[in-house]
C-alpha cells in the first residue's frame, strides 16, 4: 500500500472512503468531524443515526454514506481522548486497523485519513504520527494508497519527516 502525504481539507479528497475522526455518540461534532458532517450535509449523520443509534466504542469503526463530498463513503473511527485519560495506545492503533478492515469489506481502495486524536482529543502529535504511519505501513490490506490529510503546516512536517524515516528504512 502506498502512503501519501496531502496538506489540506479532507473534505475535499477525491478518494473511495475519507475517514472521520468521530466522537462515540456518532452525531456530528468539531474539528474533523464537523468539517465532514458540514461538508457531506444531511444525508450523513441521517446514515449515522440509522446504522449507529447507540454510537460506537473508542477504537471502532463504521461506515456511512459519504453524502455530498467527492468520496463514495465515510468510514467513522473513535479515536481515545487523551486529554480524558484515553492514553491506551491500542485505541488508537486500532482505528487505522478497523478503518482498513472497514474500507477492505467495502471494496474501497483510495482511503484519506485524518490524524485521528492528534487535535482536541489532545494526542501528542509525535506519537499521533507514529501511531497512524506505523499502522499503515504494516497494515494487511487490499486498500492500494492510504492518503494521510494533515490539516495544518506543522502536522504536515510531523508526518513527512516520520514517512521519510520510512521511505529511508526500506
Amino acid at each position: 500500500m502506498q502512503i501519501n502525504l496531502v496538506e489540506g481539507d479532507i473534505t475535499t479528497q477525491d478518494v473511495d472512503a475519507v475517514v472521520n475522526a468521530a466522537n462515540s455518540r456518532m452525531r456530528g461534532g468539531g474539528g474533523v468531524d464537523g468539517a465532514i458532517h458540514r461538508a457531506g450535509g444531511p444525508a450523513v449523520l441521517e446514515d449515522c443515526r440509522k446504522r449507529f443509534p447507540d454510537g460506537l466504542a473508542t477504537g471502532d469503526a463504521g461506515w456511512t454514506t459519504a453524502g455530498e463530498m467527492p468520496a463514495r463513503w465515510v468510514i467513522h473511527v473513535v479515536g481515545p481522548n487523551y486529554r480524558a485519560g484515553q492514553t491506551d495506545r491500542s485505541l488508537l492503533t486500532s482505528c487505522y486497523s478497523r478503518a482498513l478492515e472497514v474500507a477492505d469489506e467495502l471494496g474501497a481502495r483510495t482511503v484519506a485519513f485524518p490524524l485521528v486524536s492528534a487535535g482536541i482529543y489532545g494526542w501528542p502529535l509525535d506519537d499521533a504520527v507514529d501511531a497512524a504511519v506505523t499502522t499503515l505501513r504494516d497494515a494487511r490490506t487490499q486498500v492500494e494508497e492510504a492518503r494521510i490529510v494533515a490539516f495544518g503546516r506543522d502536522t504536515a512536517d510531523a508526518i513527512r519527516a516520520r514517512l521519510s524515516q520510512f521511505h529511508q528504512g526500506m
